[in-house]
């Protein structure tokens, strides 16, 4: 397996020179700084290659190319933002960059409510707790249908908590719940968040699937072309969110992408952190099942709660057997190599990680600390090198 490393580039606190000291070889990275539906320009692509080329790394696989979410919400003439879609891959394929991990979630990219919980050591971690998105949800932001989407106990501790909350805490949970917001800037208030979620009323999960076929029949016949790999990276958390559908949240859902443009160019990018968030989920299994098509591999764990919150484990301690995980993949690994396939060693990074000692001051980006993933790292690795 292939040790690669989540940079992001100029808003990134962590040098490439540092990088280097973790042992990871391929860097994961995007033009962050690029608008969304941007052309993403030869040039720009082939000065961000060479700087990780300079420092002695390469880059392995993009992370985003973000889909617009016009293109999600199926909205007006989307012949330009395609084109643009189908270019970008041009010019990363034309620099060597042949791997894109994108997602399909609307407007959030990922959600959780507490950005610095508490670990058992004295470090922090991200968690997602249920009253407390019921409590942003309902009392917040005063969704409607909102409280059909909780149990009887959590709401009522949503209620007992915001009204225990003052305007600090209340501030601190939206700030935490926009941090998954998609780019660079753009955050929202309760009120452009309003107006940002009316723009999806009555799309629901149907709708999405159908706008998400047109994209892959869009973009996967140029990506066949092209010798490029596309990865979608499941919901997370794997349940809908401030009434968006999610549709890639278990194995139904990866079977039914899978099969809307049968190609080897379609794949999974296999996040054990994002699909461990839901019960049901077994992930080693899911890991066997769509081996084939598994592009990339974020290895990260989760430690649920009974009422649907859960929290970043550390990498080997969560509720997924993160050892049979990584014997799927090995096993995928293997049969590739019989096949004599080119892209016979999986692409993997340690997703997220602890803040520990020194993490706090580099404000980096929630989830993506130097020490907290560089432990994460050494025990995956010792995992891989005891399996091997």
């Amino acid at each position: 397996m292939l040790e690669s490393w989540r940079w992001y580039g100029p808003y990134d606190n962590i040098a490439l020179s540092e990088v280097r000291h973790t042992g990871a070889s391929g860097i994961v990275t995007a033009l962050h700084e690029v608008p969304y539906g941007d052309v993403w320009t030869r040039d720009a692509i082939a000065d961000r290659r060479q700087e990780i080329e300079r420092a002695g790394l390469k880059w392995v696989m993009v992370e985003s190319l973000p889909i617009h979410e016009r293109i999600k919400r199926d909205d007006g003439d989307l012949s330009q933002l395609f084109a643009n879609y189908r270019q970008s891959m041009a010019n990363l394929a034309e620099q060597g960059v042949n791997a894109i991990c994108y997602n399909f979630m609307p407007l959030l990219d990922w959600t959780r409510t507490d950005l610095t919980a508490p670990t058992r050591y004295g470090g922090t971690c991200l968690r997602f707790e249920a009253t407390r998105m019921a409590a942003f949800e309902i009392h917040m932001l005063e969704r409607e249908e909102a409280a059909e989407d909780y149990p009887a106990d959590v709401l009522e501790g949503a209620k007992a908590w915001f009204e225990a909350s003052g305007e600090e805490e209340r501030n601190t949970l939206l700030a935490s719940i926009m941090s998954g917001l998609p780019g660079a800037f753009d955050r929202y208030d309760i009120a452009g968040l309003r107006k940002a979620l009316a723009l999806y009323d009555g799309i629901g999960r149907e709708q999405l699937r159908v706008h998400y076929k047109r994209f892959l029949e869009e973009v996967v016949p140029a990506a066949e072309d092209l010798g490029v790999r596309l990865c979608v990276h499941p919901d997370d958390p794997p349940r809908d969110i401030l009434g968006l559908p999610r549709i890639v949240s278990n194995a139904d859902d990866i079977a039914w992408i899978m099969g809307a443009v049968d190609s080897r160019a379609n794949g999974l990018t296999l996040c054990s952190g994002s699909l461990g968030a839901n019960p049901a989920n077994d992930v080693p299994a899911i890991a066997r099942q769509f081996g084939d098509r598994i592009h990339f591999a974020h290895l990260r764990n989760v430690a649920k709660d009974a009422d649907g919150s859960f929290e970043e484990a550390e990498h080997l301690d969560g509720d997924t057997d993160m050892v049979d995980l990584v014997r799927a993949l090995l096993e995928e690994e293997a049969r590739r190599k019989q096949e004599g396939r080119a892209d016979s060693n999986i692409v993997f990074r340690p997703d997220h990680g602890h803040e520990m000692l020194m993490d706090a001051e580099r404000q980096n980006p929630p989830g993506y600390p130097l020490i907290g993933r560089m432990k994460g790292l050494a025990e995956l690795r010792g995992v891989i090198r005891a399996l091997a």
